[in-house]
This record gives C-alpha cells, structure tokens and sequence, in this order.
C-alpha cells in the first residue's frame, strides 16, 4: 500500500498545479480557520454600531465544544479545492499517458486505482488533522473554562468531516476516470452541486422524501450548519447514522463506478 501510495504522490508532486493548489487550499484552511475571531474584532473596530450591540466576546464561536462543529462546517466549504486538485490529477494520468506507462510497468489497474484512493484518503487525513489541530489552540485560546468533557464533546464529527472529504474526492476521481479532461472535468464539478438543487427543487414538490438521498444533499445532513444557534435556534448536534450510511453508500457507488470504467476502457 505505501509503495502505490509514493507512486502516485511522486507524479503529483511532480506538476506545479500540485503545489500552487495544494498550497492554497491548506494556507487558506489554515488562516481562514484560526481566524474568524480576528474577524469579529476587525467589525468591532470599524463598524461602531456592531460593536456597541453585539459583545464579541461573548459570542462562543472558538469555545469548546462548538469551535468543532463551527471549524468542520467552514473548512467544508473548501473541499472543492482540494477535489480540483483531485481531478487535475487523474485527467493529466491521460493527457501524459503515465497512466499506460504504469501498466506496461506491471501496476495492474485495481493497482493504479487503489493508488489514488489512497492518495485521497491521505488527504483527507492530513486536512483532519489540520483542523483539529486549529481547533485546539484556538479553543485553548478562547475558551473561559478548559475542562475534559467539553473538549471530548462533538468529536465525533471529526470522522464524519473525513467522510465528506472522502466522499468529494471520489467523486472528482470518478468524473475524472470518466470524462478524462480536466476542463470538461472541473466544470462538472464546480456545476453539479447547482444541477442536482434545481433537480432536487423539482422532485421536492412531488416526493420530498428522496432529497435526502441526493449525492450532494447527503453531506448538506452529515454535517449540519451550526451558526443558527446563535440565534437562539435548534440545531442537531449529533451525526445521524442514516446519514452517514447514505454519504458511505455513494462513496463506494463513486469508487466502484471508476474500478469498473477503468477495467473497461482503452487506455
């Protein structure tokens, strides 16, 4: 498994998109996690008014626990970054026919794709480990009261965070595997959250109870928004285990979908 996964990590390191996209999604992961706080302070400051009505200080935004559900939400928002990266990478395997080369080296195909799997399960973990770590020093920082028990709460959205990470990284590998251009690729990607909302607004008026099916609405139900208990609203502070079946189901639909189009393609 590590010989497949430094296979695949040495020709992405090789391309420059790597790095430029790779760099920013974790600078901008990194500072725009840790710095919500700083946010608040610099409206404080320039906008009287939201000063004087709202003390910042008060708002629990790092407070352990909420600052897991706050900073897993936000950091959410990026994955689209990172599956961009995804896909340049499995489309470039076509442009520059490395992915031929691997297979007259002796890399069966379940071989070549187990090492983009990989490949994503690695950056997944690498952007759970991020966060959590932001999330304990930022909390550390913040938080008026450090105690065990509120820094263990809500911890179990750190695997549902990696699930949806997984989830959307697969599914730029399967777009990839099957378009194999980048442009065409991207542009999928970054439209289909838009396509399946108007699909999802024309079902809705007709059978409601398959939305939370949809691909791109499963992971809308992992991971809840949380701000709006900031306005005194409930919010479900818990993962709920059918939608984590659901989001797991597609991430194997996605994967098993690419294993068979590569078995059968030309390459």
């Amino acid at each position: 498994m590590l010989h497949l996964l430094k296979i695949d990590l040495k020709k992405m390191t090789s391309y420059r998109t790597f790095w430029v996209i790779g760099g920013l999604y974790f600078l901008t992961l990194g500072l725009g996690a840790a710095s919500g706080m700083e946010f608040l302070k610099w409206l404080a400051r320039t906008f009287e008014d939201f000063g004087q009505k709202l003390n910042i200080n008060r708002i629990p935004l790092y407070h352990f626990p909420d600052v897991w559900m706050n900073l897993i939400w936000c950091a959410g928002l990026l994955k689209i970054v990172l599956a961009v990266l995804v896909a340049i990478s499995i489309t470039n395997e076509y442009s520059y026919r490395t992915i031929r080369q691997n297979i007259i080296d002796g890399l069966s195909r379940s071989e070549f794709l187990f090492s983009k799997i990989i490949t994503n399960v690695l950056l997944s973990l690498i952007s759970v480990v991020m966060i959590f770590l932001i999330g304990l020093v930022t909390g550390m920082i913040y938080s008026p009261s450090i105690e065990l028990d509120r820094i263990m709460t809500d911890l179990e959205f750190f695997p549902a965070y990696f699930l949806e990470l997984f989830f959307f990284l697969s599914f730029a590998l399967m777009l990839g595997v099957l378009i194999q251009r980048a442009g065409l690729t991207i542009i999928l990607l970054l439209l289909f959250p838009a396509i399946e909302a108007i699909v999802a607004a024309k079902v809705d008026n007709y059978l409601p109870e398959v939305i939370p099916f949809f691909p791109m609405r499963s992971i809308w139900y992992l991971i809840p928004w949380p701000f709006p208990r900031y306005a005194f609203q409930e919010i479900q502070d818990y993962l709920k285990l059918s939608s984590v079946a659901i989001v797991l189901g597609w991430t194997l639909i996605f994967n098993y979908t690419s294993y068979w189009k590569l078995k059968r393609s030309d390459i």
